[in-house]
């Protein structure tokens, strides 16, 4: 490639594509150079300068950019497809007309569920794509062991072997933070497998405390982090030679606050990217990708260019693979965009590795589909039948009230306070009131036949019908998690998301409201974007119905099972106080905390 590359740079022969008259927006120097043509052959770039005409030949297609702006392809950072509910397919059909070519991702959703060999299927997939896909072996399968049960188990062995495949490009975000604080052997042992192979270790140090704890995660291994909400969490990751990741999902907006860092504080923008972590289909579709995420940053007073660094060539040389990908310049993929007005990033045109795949908004090329194995498919079966009082909450007392622990839903963000709250009892069974806009929770074990049910209660939601809300999606070991406001409707939810073999489902006053099936791991639509943001958008427009009022109310609730994030989360194994990462009782009574 090498050498076919520098002979059409010598017009020795000729382009398969030339991109005439843009201005290249260049990343390396920090410059928007008028007049460049592109040369590019086998989906790399040869040429970028001045004049190409000598590199056109007889079968060479011409694309004329009549000035506009020539982008590099934007790179996700930090993602999870599985968030998405769509495969890895239906992901690049949604995000390539937006402009991303390059994504980071860490499949520990579906690694929880079945495993390594998921993540192969994963990756299998995504390799159909025209994108250029970047697969971080999960490091926290699961991700609080001994706090919650998950469908598979990764450790030091599986993490070496899967750090062979020529899509690997690291360990996953190590959400265990205290772990990695208090030396555990076997998760500094899958980190020291994947520095031996080379890889970046992904970061994911949730709590606040930018004290003792936090600098032993930094010398633990790490080089990155997105869980940071505040300017103090950019530059404390940047001064201790991580690289700041900042997030745009669906439910987390913590770009407008945390690029103060760089705009007010001065803080270097080449140690910090952009990513979106968690985003839904329904965000894909009517906000976009990783093209919104850069207009928000511009509009948080963040320059043009320094916004598309931090969503291309930042990552591209944080990940050790800026020859491949990350800027327009020789040798690279040819992941272009086309664009006419950079402060909007309004994406005319979609080149990945010199292929033209979309045009204004519109995908241009169809992809192959993948086929998932039965083995993907058949990953609820040992949930049996559940009846209503299996969602009953037994009470130390016949009557009366009793001191809880309740989970308080904080709008906008992923951590959870907790709080202590008198609850009332009749007949020896909480009996939460919608009146203090408190629910029922609960998790049951789908993975080994356990029959185990954990039970909590949730603040935050605004129910004021009865209902409830079950999904086989709840983060990261995805384990049936249910909320409702009485025991009889959260078993219809639970039994139906169990018929479906995976999936959402909402049941309100009259019965049934909505429902997403998700037949792959439990955790994917076999649809497209637009056919999960509707059958979504219809989920959200029932839980409006029910009185919530929590912006993207799934996404959060998804999160009340993920044991890794402050302060009480819900696992199959109980209430998980994260700050002492252990299981404390429901009743709060009990040690009289």
């Amino acid at each position: 490639m090498t050498r076919d590359l520098a002979l059409v740079a010598s017009a020795a022969k000729p382009a398969e594509l030339v991109i005439r008259n843009g201005r290249w927006v260049n990343v390396h120097s920090g410059e928007v150079l008028a007049g460049t043509d592109l040369a590019i052959f086998g989906g790399r770039i040869a040429y970028c300068g001045p004049d190409a005409s000598a590199m056109v030949g007889p079968e060479t297609e011409v694309i004329e950019a009549e000035g506009r702006y020539l982008v590099p392809g934007l790179v996700d950072a930090h993602m999870h497809i599985e968030s998405t509910m769509l495969t890895a397919r239906a992901f690049a059909e949604a995000v390539l007309p937006r402009g991303t070519t390059t994504a980071f991702i860490d499949p520990h959703e579906i690694a929880n569920v079945l495993g390594l060999k998921g993540v192969r299927m994963m990756a299998d997939e995504a390799r159909t794509t025209p994108m250029q896909i970047y697969v971080q072996i999960p490091s926290c399968v699961p991700a609080a062991p001994g706090l919650e049960t998950s469908g598979a188990e990764i450790g030091p062995e599986e993490v070496a072997e899967a750090m062979a495949w020529d899509d690997a490009i690291g360990l996953g975000e190590v959400m265990n933070y205290p772990g990695v604080a208090m030396g555990d052997e076997t998760l500094h042992a899958e980190i020291g497998e994947a520095l031996s192979a080379g890889g970046i270790i992904g970061g994911h140090y949730a709590s606040p405390d930018l004290g003792t704890p936090f600098h032993a995660y930094a010398a633990g291994g790490p080089s990155d982090c997105h869980e940071g909400t505040r300017v103090e969490d950019v530059i404390a990751r940047v001064r201790q030679g991580m690289v700041a990741m900042v997030r745009e999902s669906s439910a987390w907006r913590d770009v407008a606050e945390q690029v103060k860092a760089i705009t007010e504080r001065g803080i270097d923008s080449r140690h910090v990217v952009l990513c979106t972590d968690d985003r839904n289909a329904g965000t894909l579709v009517h906000e976009g990708h990783m093209d919104d995420v850069v207009r928000i940053a511009i509009q948080a007073g963040v320059e043009p260019l320094i916004a598309i660094q931090m969503a291309t060539i930042n990552a591209a040389e944080h990940f050790g693979v800026a020859k491949d990908v990350g800027s327009i310049a020789p040798g690279r993929f040819a992941d272009i965009l086309i664009v006419s007005n950079l402060e909007a990033l309004t994406i005319d045109r979609v080149i990945a590795a010199g292929e033209m795949v979309a045009r204004d908004g519109m995908l241009t090329q169809s992809m192959r589909r993948y086929d998932y194995p039965e083995e993907a498919r058949d990953t609820l079966s040992r949930v049996p039948p559940l009846a209503a009082d299996a969602f009953g909450i037994g009470a130390p007392m016949e009557s009366g009230a009793v001191s809880c622990r309740v989970i308080e839903i904080i709008p906008q963000q992923a951590p959870t306070r907790g709080c202590v709250e008198e609850i009332p009892v009749r007949g020896g069974l909480l009996e939460p009131d919608m009146a203090s806009d408190i629910a029922r929770l609960a998790v049951v074990e789908r993975h080994r036949g356990s029959g185990r049910i954990g039970h909590g209660l949730v603040r935050g939601f605004g129910f004021e019908v009865p209902c409830a809300l079950a999904s086989s999606v709840s983060h990261d070991s995805h384990n049936l998690l249910v909320v409702g406001t009485g025991a009889e409707r959260m078993a219809s939810a639970a039994n139906r998301v169990r018929d479906m073999r995976g999936g959402v489902c909402l049941v309100g006053p009259e019965g049934l409201l909505s429902e997403v099936p998700l037949p792959i791991a439990g955790l994917l639509s076999e649809g497209s974007a637009e056919e999960v943001a509707s059958a979504m958008d219809r989920v959200y427009e029932g839980l409006r119905r029910c009185g919530c009022t929590v912006e993207d109310a799934f996404m959060t609730f998804s999160l009340l099972a993920l044991p890794v994030i402050p302060q009480l989360r819900l696992t199959d194994r109980g209430v998980v106080d994260v700050d002492r990462f252990e299981i404390v009782p429901l009743f709060a009574s009990v040690d009289n905390r």
